[in-house]
């Protein structure tokens, strides 16, 4: 084993202690939570020895790192999930590796994810991302959309083709009323996603909780935390 590799099998094992302890303290089940590791700025070598320690799911930010990254994991057995703001123009790159955009947050960038996931002829998932300190614009600091405006989108994704509505996903909010109340902020979350199911069943994905609140993500009840630095460390930032 490289000392890479024993890293991050050391890592993934802690994480791993971490989730189950958290399912057991909120008498969940295990196989309830999905991990997705979250593997911005780190290179496509970690991705591929995380395929090996039988990670599934990995999720990028950056559609210039992701894209390349991914091309040079195409032969792993990977579930790709696209995590950051996503811009329009970055949209027919996106579609071409992502199984899965966490940052669907406005009308428009429906449209062009249906268009493309239509023309490539893809399925794509959608997570609504839900700004629990959505202001006056109607928007947060790191984008998504307002609680009273998923209904609206919610029922955009699900008439639109190629688009297949997956749930709800959220970022602890650092100002506002959730502002370090994380559990109260992933409770929330899950109010909205039981309101979301009585009209899209099907939509029961709820992405909550990083490396610092996986605990508290899980015991709100989220079915996927994105868990980047408990994993592969801490990396100075890209650009």
């Amino acid at each position: 084993m490289t000392d890479r590799k024993t890293e991050l099998a050391a890592n993934l094992a802690k994480v791993e202690e971490r989730i189950a302890a958290a399912c057991v303290a909120a008498g969940r089940k295990r196989e309830d939570v999905t991990l997705i590791v979250v593997t911005k700025t780190h290179p496509a070598s970690d991705v591929r020895i995380l395929s090996e320690l039988g990670v599934r799911h990995v999720a990028e930010n950056r559609d210039q790192e992701a894209a390349p990254k991914a091309a040079a994991c195409a032969d792993l057995p990977l579930k790709w999930h696209f995590v950051g703001q996503l811009q329009t123009n970055k949209v027919r790159s996106v579609v071409g590796y992502a199984d899965v955009v966490q940052s669907v947050d406005r009308s428009r960038l429906v449209t062009a994810l249906s268009k493309e996931a239509v023309r490539t002829e893809r399925e794509v998932g959608c997570l609504l991302q839900v700004a629990l300190d959505a202001g006056a614009s109607g928007r947060g600091d790191r984008g998504g959309v307002a609680p009273g405006g998923i209904e609206e989108l919610a029922d955009l994704v699900a008439d639109a083709p190629g688009l297949r509505l997956d749930g709800l996903m959220t970022v602890a909010p650092l100002t506002g009323e959730y502002a370090g109340r994380e559990q109260a902020a992933f409770e929330r979350l899950m109010d909205l996603s039981t309101d979301l199911r009585r009209a899209h069943p099907a939509a029961t994905m709820v992405s909550a909780g990083m490396s610092a609140d996986l605990e508290q993500a899980v015991a709100a009840g989220a079915t996927h935390v994105r868990i980047g630095t408990a994993v592969l460390g801490v990396r100075p930032r890209l650009g």
